[in-house]
């Protein structure tokens, strides 16, 4: 038994060190990343992260629910605007957000395992679909909200016609950075960048270059 199983026999009352939380998601993340869920275990993800395997269970019962717990964690690895604070804006304000944050979000997506990240997600959809509703909810969405919000103030004030069908659009924003992403020969954060204001621009979530 390690010292923190100790620690934790003893205060069983007291908070959580979030030093701890922290080392035990970023290594359920790396081993979900570098195996997938089939090659991720608690005594696998107990041992990265330096701590006992009961550790792990007093947080979390189950793999899938550290795993879930890891990919919602990360969602901050991605900066993006948030849409609460840019409700009241006009669509130049938005559209100058989501370009000045472009360029980190190029950074985090061609970093070394974000494609590996997608892969499994991907890939564990069918078989443990509630990976794919964590990623959904906590990176998707809140990137969803503010391209609606964007597109829908073009709308607003003429910026795109009446009528534009504003799902549509995001969808094909986020497929295709997926796409481009996931097939072979992957982009470098320069050509990433490139690639997603030309997309933005064309989808009217920034003005065209």
């Amino acid at each position: 038994m390690t010292a923190t199983d100790t620690e934790t026999q003893r205060g069983r009352g007291r908070p959580r060190d979030p030093r701890t939380d922290r080392a035990i998601l970023a290594a359920a993340l790396e081993l979900f990343v570098e195996h997938g869920h089939a090659g991720t275990s608690i005594e696998q993800v107990a041992r990265r992260a330096g701590v006992g395997k009961l550790t792990v269970y007093r947080r979390w019962q189950s793999k899938d629910e550290l795993i879930a717990a890891a990919l919602a964690a990360a969602r901050e690895e991605i900066v993006s605007p948030d849409p609460d604070e840019l409700a009241d804006r006009s669509y130049a304000e938005i559209s100058r957000a989501i370009d000045d944050a472009l360029p980190g979000i190029a950074r985090t997506l061609t970093a070394p395992g974000y494609r590996g990240l997608l892969a499994q997600i991907f890939g564990s959809s069918v078989t443990h679909p509630r990976l794919m509703a964590t990623f959904w909810h906590d990176h998707i969405l809140p990137r969803r909200r503010t391209m609606y919000l964007a597109l829908s103030r073009a709308v607003e004030e003429g910026a795109l016609p009446a009528g534009s069908d504003i799902d549509a659009l995001i969808d094909m924003t986020i497929g295709s950075v997926v796409y481009r992403l996931l097939r072979p020969g992957p982009p470098d954060a320069v050509e990433l960048l490139a690639y997603l204001r030309s997309v933005c621009g064309q989808a009217g979530l920034i003005p065209p270059r």
